[in-house]
């Protein structure tokens, strides 16, 4: 047997030694069946091991897909998470704010309505104070707009 590198026996089932005594054309024959062999299982070796080389390139580049996808999966739910917490805090902001809005508008009305009861009421005082000989009413008028409120009062003479 011929013995690679490693100690072990080779494939062509004798030692070089042997084969390099015994001579002749028969020898250069068996010599060259031996070198083709050789390189053949050689050939096997190295196709085996590139494909178990590209094997595991294959497995290693699946884990790393495999942990890719979920590492974005990860990144999207907390994307998801800020998107919906930054959500519910601009909404509680704008509810707080047209709750603020509507109260100061809703004081500013009661205010200006209370300005003028005031001064209805001073007028019907004094109007009530005051002797008329021809008698006369008073008729009121009221306008609400956005800005302010309006009040109109006529004196009307019966």
């Amino acid at each position: 047997m011929v013995r690679s590198s490693y100690g072990g026996e080779g494939i062509c089932g004798s030692s070089p030694w042997t084969l390099h005594i015994l001579g002749g054309e028969k020898d250069t024959a068996a010599v060259r069946a031996c070198k083709k062999q050789t390189k053949e299982a050689i050939k096997i070796q190295a196709w085996w091991r590139g494909t178990l080389v590209r094997r595991t390139l294959q497995h290693a580049a699946l884990r790393a897909w495999i942990i890719q996808c979920w590492w974005r999966t990860i990144l999207m739910r907390v994307t998801e998470r800020k998107r919906r917490t930054a959500l519910i805090d601009f909404a509680c902001r704008e509810r707080a704010v047209v709750k603020l809005q509507s109260l100061i508008r809703m004081w500013r009305i009661h205010w200006r309505y209370c300005q003028v009861l005031n001064a209805i009421y001073v007028i019907q005082c004094h109007w009530q104070c005051h002797n008329c000989q021809t008698c006369a009413s008073l008729r009121g008028h009221c306008v609400i707009t956005s800005t302010h409120l309006q009040f109109h009062i006529e004196i009307i003479n019966n």
